[in-house]
C-alpha cells in the first residue's frame, strides 16, 4: 500500500509539526511529509523541516493581492509535491475556495477549544473568560467556515477557574501533541471516512476511542 504523502502548512514555532514528524520518522503514521509550506521566511518552522530533511517551500502572503491568489499558488505547491492530504499545524491564515476546490474532503486543522464553542481566535482565553471546569482540542476536516468542519478527534484538559489563558493554552497545546498524531494516523490507515456532519472511524476498538481525557489535576500527586 502506498503511503499517504502529507503535506504541512505552517506558520510559526512548529510544535505540532514536530509532533506529527516524530509521529512519522517512528512509523506511528504511516505516511510521508511531502513538503512544508509556510507563509513567513522567519518562522522557526522552518529550520525545523530542514533538519528533518523535509523540503521547504516558503510561499510569502504578503506577496499576493488577495487570499484567493495566494492560495491557489499553495494549492499549486502542494499538487506539485504530490501531496494527498493537507496538515494545517499552526497556520496563521484562513483559507479561501482556491484551496479548498483542489483538496476537497482533503485539509484537517487542529483548534484549541472543544468544537463547537470558542471558535474563532483566541480560543484559550475564551475559555477562561468563560470560566469554564474543562477546556481542550479538536482535529476537524475544513470546509468554508471557520472552526466548522466535520470532527475526527477531541481531547479534553481540566481547568481551575482563574487560571489564565497561557496556562490553559500550555495544558491543551499538550494533548494538541498527543491527538493530532493519533487522527492523522487513522487516515493514514484509510479508516476515516466523512458521513455528512459525522466521521466514521472503521475498526474503532470501543465506545469513546475518539476522545482522550487528560487526568485531573494533582491526580498523580493525590494517588501516592
Amino acid at each position: 500500500m502506498e503511503l499517504l504523502s502529507i503535506g504541512i502548512l505552517a506558520s510559526g514555532s512548529g510544535t505540532n509539526f514536530d509532533s506529527i514528524a516524530a509521529a512519522v520518522a517512528s512509523g506511528e503514521i504511516p505516511a510521508r511529509i511531502a513538503v512544508l509550506v509556510c507563509n513567513r521566511p522567519a518562522a522557526p518552522v522552518i529550520a525545523k523541516a530542514k533538519a528533518r530533511g523535509i523540503p521547504v517551500r516558503v510561499v510569502e502572503h504578503r506577496a499576493y493581492a488577495t487570499r484567493e491568489l495566494f492560495d491557489t499558488d499553495v494549492a499549486s505547491t502542494l499538487e506539485t509535491a504530490g501531496v494527498g492530504l493537507v496538515v494545517m499545524a499552526g497556520f496563521d491564515r484562513l483559507i479561501t475556495g482556491a484551496l479548498l476546490g483542489r483538496f476537497p474532503q482533503r485539509i484537517v486543522n487542529i483548534h484549541p477549544a472543544l468544537l463547537p464553542a470558542f471558535r474563532g481566535s483566541n480560543a484559550q482565553a475564551q475559555a477562561a473568560e468563560h470560566g469554564v471546569t474543562i477546556a481542550g482540542a479538536t482535529v476537524h476536516f475544513v470546509d468554508e467556515d471557520v472552526d466548522h468542519g466535520p470532527i475526527i478527534l477531541q481531547g479534553a484538559v481540566p481547568v481551575v477557574p482563574g487560571e489564565d489563558a497561557e496556562t490553559i493554552r500550555q495544558r491543551i497545546l499538550a494533548l494538541e501533541h498527543r491527538i493530532y498524531p493519533e487522527a492523522l494516523r487513522l487516515i493514514a490507515e484509510g479508516r476515516v471516512t466523512i458521513d455528512g456532519r459525522f466521521v466514521r472511524v472503521r475498526g474503532r476498538a470501543a465506545v469513546g476511542t475518539e476522545c482522550f481525557v487528560s487526568p485531573p489535576i494533582g491526580a498523580q500527586r493525590s494517588s501516592g
